[in-house]
């Protein structure tokens, strides 16, 4: 099927903005069918009235506007279109505050191009429609619960509702569901007619877990009572506690009436069982038969006038008989069901097994006087149980071997996390050759914390001459196998691009087509970010080029000030193996003395707080910069305690990697004057 063409509403003030954003999207004319251009609130409200669209682009700061006030009301004139925001600034803050006001996405004016352009929109589409589905779904799961017929319930085993619909409040006799709930705290002592009829309910469900066709009579809220039939399971937790019990309510007032009338009708039963291939008995407390189908009659051998008012002891062995009566006895007597499997040899030496059910019979006055037996052949059936008992030791052994090969894969992360770690630089290299690492004009310190066994972050130190330090960091989405696999690719391909080390640019460029190639047969592509910087021990130049990576922080001590390093091209690059005949641009710094430079992957600031809050790269530059005059490792683990406290003590849900190079001053240090 050939996709849908889409029609866009764009909301934009500034003629040349508009244009050019119209221009980008009828680049994609296969896909956008039109670009309506709106250049107030005012007109796209109107629009919004008259014409239909699969999406809008708002500019943000209209001058009839009100900024993300604007949201609400396209939102309210086109609830199922998806919003994405333009704005001036790539603010992650505002972004925020943009998705929160109903936006689908946040775009910044500066990063447009055709491409994610397109891309922001199709995704606003399919996620704007995915929660249009879900509201929709779970409108129609309310609505569908508070209409069934049948009343549905949630309790607590003391007896409290925690949830009932609207069928079961009009089956007691409630105004509402609320009001059942709020007036029933005690269902064993409010609505059972019966003494004991709760607990009852309460062993039974200790027991099985599981009621079918529980009966019980009960009070409506105005006294009258009615008979009512509960199916009920209990909900549990992963250590198997009780969390509440879960079921459903039938008002059976009227079957229950057509059943007194037929226990009081012999002849009904009579032409409800003689059709039956099972064999249907009755007794009296006596132990006398007092009713047998025919087929009963057929098992025997005997007319029903030569098996009524007889024994079991007329008809079985003495030991057999025996043991029917006894069975009976504990029926009568307990009121229970008697529910068993029987294994019989017939004449021939064919071993049967037989289902046999007893019930009590119980007067209008639910007095038991008498039982009711049934019993038909089920050996097909435990044959097949059999079968399956043996299918199930099969599983049982099939899950040991699989436990067996999950140690092993365990064993297997464990090694693999071990030799990634080898790769990971132990010792720094120092300038000039030979000075103790503390004399070094270039510093360098890091921390590594991968989530897993194994982890996607990766970096080196290396380097190029007497005077020049290469210094690479990478981050591939994820931190399972499959990313740890991908760095140590790049690890290799690092060995092989030596030549290229010194140009930064022309480093990631030969990297990012190496790994496209090696990547491209892959399937889903994986995303890797990078930066590579060249670090001169002597004047301090710095040379670097960015992948897609977070830009690192350039802290001047001497000046108080803590910077994003900028990017040559003016935006980030792409990150590296998704696009073939990507080029990297080379920027250049110039570092003063006791200048640092801190690179890092976005695990350390991609967390959360109690209340959802985002820890944003701003608050990163904050909290370094309160700790700017720190020695750098001192500096390094205040930044990371001060980020675990605002989490309030959880793990980092992604790989963590910071990476830090600090200039002393040039290759002539002075060993007192480092501070």
């Amino acid at each position: 099927m050939e996709p849908e063409r889409l029609k866009i509403l764009l909301i934009e003030h500034d003629v040349a903005l508009a244009c050019g954003i119209s221009g980008m999207l009828e680049q994609a004319r296969d896909v956008v069918e039109r670009v309506d251009v709106a250049a107030s609130l005012v007109e796209a409200v109107g629009r919004l009235g008259t014409e239909t669209y699969d999406a809008i682009l708002l500019e943000l700061f209209l001058p009839d506007g009100a900024g993300l006030a604007n949201l609400p009301m396209l939102k309210a004139r086109a609830p199922r279109v998806p919003v994405v925001v333009v704005g001036t600034v790539d603010d992650d803050a505002l972004a925020m505050q943009a998705v929160h006001a109903g936006a689908q996405d946040y775009l910044a004016k500066n990063q447009l191009s055709p491409r994610w352009l397109l891309r922001a929109i199709r995704y606003a589409i399919e996620r704007h429609r995915a929660d249009m589905a879900l509201l929709d779904a779970e409108a129609q799961y309310r609505n569908l619960f508070d209409h069934l017929t049948e009343g549905i319930f949630r309790t607590t085993r003391e007896g409290r509702y925690l949830l009932a619909n609207a069928a079961l409040a009009r089956m007691y006799g409630y105004a509402s569901a609320e009001e059942l709930m709020r007036e029933i705290s005690d269902i064993g002592g409010t609505i059972y007619v019966q003494p004991g009829r709760r607990e009852e309910f309460i062993r039974l469900m200790d027991e099985q877990d599981t009621i079918s066709n529980f009966e019980s009579p009960i009070f409506r809220k105005d006294g009258h009572i009615i008979w009512i039939s509960e199916d009920c399971r209990a909900i549990r937790d992963a250590e198997g506690r009780l969390l509440y019990y879960e079921g459903t309510v039938r008002d059976i007032t009227e079957r229950r009436a057509a059943e007194e009338n037929l226990r009081n009708s012999e002849a009904l039963y009579h032409s409800l069982v003689e059709t039956l291939p099972q064999n249907i008995f009755r007794k009296d407390l006596q132990g006398r038969f007092t009713f047998a189908n025919q087929q009963f009659c057929r098992t025997l051998g005997r007319r029903l006038e030569e098996i009524l008012g007889k024994t079991d002891y007329d008809f079985f062995p003495p030991e057999l008989a025996a043991k029917y009566q006894h069975d009976d006895a504990r029926v009568i007597a307990t009121g229970q069901n008697y529910n068993t499997v029987e294994e019989h040899q017939l004449p021939d030496g064919r071993k049967i097994f037989v289902q046999v059910v007893k019930t009590p019979l119980r007067s209008a006055y639910n007095q038991i006087n008498g039982l009711q037996g049934i019993f038909w052949d089920v050996t097909e059936q435990r044959l097949a149980e059999e079968r399956i008992r043996k299918v199930n030791e099969a599983l049982a052994r099939s899950r040991e071997e699989l436990r067996r090969k999950n140690a092993q894969m365990q064993a297997d992360l464990k090694m693999a996390s071990e030799i990634q770690r080898a790769l990971l630089p132990v010792r720094y290299p120092v300038f000039p050759p030979g000075v103790q690492p503390q004399e070094s004009a270039l510093q360098f310190t890091h921390r590594y914390a991968p989530t897993g066994e194994v982890g996607g972050d990766f970096f080196s130190v290396s380097a190029l001459s007497d005077t020049e330090a290469a210094v690479f960091l990478c981050d591939v989405a994820g931190h399972g196998v499959r990313s740890a696999l991908i760095t140590a690719m790049i690890r290799a391909l690092i060995e092989e691009l030596k030549p290229l080390a010194g140009d930064p640019g022309a480093f990631l460029t030969k990297l990012n087509s190496e790994l496209y190639t090696m990547l491209k047969d892959a399937g889903t592509p994986v995303l890797t970010t990078a930066f590579y910087l060249v670090a001169n021990a002597s004047d301090g130049r710095v040379r670097y080029a960015n992948a897609g990576h977070p830009k690192p922080l350039h802290l001047q001590r001497r000046a108080d000030t803590v910077t994003p390093l900028p990017n040559r091209p003016g935006q980030l690059q792409p990150a590296l193996g998704w696009l073939d005949g990507a080029t990297y641009q080379t920027t250049e710094v110039r570092l003063r003395p006791r200048d640092m430079i801190m690179l890092y992957t976005d695990g350390l600031y991609e967390v959360h707080a109690a209340n959802q809050e985002l820890y944003s790269q701003a608050m990163l530059e904050t909290t370094v910069h309160h700790h700017l005059q720190s020695p750098m490792p001192a500096l390094f683990d205040q930044v990371l305690a001060e980020i675990r406290d605002f989490a309030q003590g959880e793990p980092f849900d992604d790989d963590v990697c910071v990476l830090g190079v600090e200039f002393l001053g040039g290759l002539a240090v002075d060993k007192g004057g480092r501070g």
